[in-house]
């Protein structure tokens, strides 16, 4: 709907452009018997009817070009030295044979509204310059100048409002999108937040209940589901996009068994969806089922443009180390390392 605005408004303004030159036009014509030669005034015609042309071409960019600009401006110099030299002088009955003025004034008010305002009141300048050469200051309102001088003007104080204008819409328009990027943002930060809120609590609330119902009164075996639920709650947070059903029954499982797992999403995933992130999902699932390190590290690869989900599985010799946590120092010894590609078939990890 914009779009069709826009187009109108600029062909309904070169209509009118158009109309008032073709007027000058044939005002000059209807007084070419008047200058001593006609042959220069068809001459000044042509060039005025070739500039205006030129300046009101349909598939023309808004801003006039530079080349085009320093054209009009020329021809602006040629039209009154043209012209006035097939008359006589200046007289009170000069008629329409000063046609030129208005041309001039038309032709450099398309200028101005073409983004090119310094031209168009250079071009109206040379006008003035002339006329009071030729008439002297006190014709220049008889000769039409200064109509033409103050069409110029408004045509730049216009297309200058116009820009400022356009300026403006743009900055809003940013604006506008900056507000919405953020306020999707904070919506989806908002809703993965009730998503890992809602998952903890399917996770903890049990355990809670019993506690409460105990009194904190726990066997060693709920405590060690405490110590696993814990884990869990934590792979939430810092697994993010690494976690589905599967994916969340190997690693408890792996845990279950005695192994140390560490899930680290730092946003190498974040790109995928569907399809894509189910394959990855599945792989590492696999993976975690098929292995039986002691300690099992999982990382999305953040600066990789091929691989997805790093997969690291340690085993020590002596198993009482497995106890002592992720950072805990030792011989172990490399038993699984996966790189799952970000495009992955079902991979079976042995």
């Amino acid at each position: 709907m914009v779009t069709g605005a826009v187009v109108v408004s600029r062909t309904l303004s070169l209509v009118v452009a158009a109309f008032f030159s073709g007027y000058h036009v044939i005002l000059g014509l209807y007084s070419i018997r008047e200058p001593a030669s006609s042959v220069p005034i068809l001459v000044a015609m042509g060039l005025f009817v070739v500039a205006t042309v030129v300046s009101i071409w349909r598939s023309s960019p808004l801003r006039m070009s530079l080349p085009l600009a320093l054209f009009n401006v020329a021809v602006c110099t040629a039209l009154p030295l043209i012209v006035c030299s097939q008359l006589d002088g200046f007289s009170a009955n000069l008629g329409y044979t000063t046609w030129y003025v208005a041309a001039i004034g038309t032709l450099m008010t398309i200028t101005a509204t073409r983004k090119r305002p310094q031209l168009a009141l250079l071009g109206v300048g040379v006008l003035v310059i002339h006329s009071v050469i030729w008439a002297g200051v006190g014709e220049l309102g008889h000769l039409g100048v200064i109509g033409s001088v103050v069409w110029v003007l408004a045509a730049a104080l216009l297309s200058r409002a116009l820009v400022k204008a356009s300026r403006d819409a743009r900055q809003y328009a940013r604006a506008e999108r900056e507000a919405s990027g953020w306020h999707a943002a904070q919506e989806a930060h908002l809703y993965e937040r009730q998503v890992r809120l809602t998952q903890t609590m399917r996770l903890a609330m049990p355990m809670l209940r019993r506690i409460s119902a105990s009194n904190g009164e726990l066997t060693e075996d709920e405590q060690q589901e405490c110590r696993l639920l814990e884990a869990a709650i934590r792979d939430e947070i810092r697994g993010r996009r690494l976690l589905n059903h599967a994916v969340r029954d190997q690693v408890m499982a792996a845990r279950r068994r005695g192994a140390s797992v560490t899930l680290l999403d730092e946003g190498g995933i974040d790109d995928l969806a569907g399809v894509a992130l189910d394959e990855v999902l599945g792989a590492l699932a696999g993976a975690l089922e098929h292995t039986s390190a002691d300690r099992i590290i999982v990382r999305t690869a953040a600066d990789s443009a091929t691989t997805a989900v790093t997969v690291v599985g340690l085993s020590s010799p002596d198993p009482a180390e497995c106890a002592l946590g992720p950072d805990s120092s030792g011989d172990d010894e490399v038993d699984l390392w996966l790189e799952i590609p970000r495009h992955v078939t079902p991979i079976v990890a042995g």
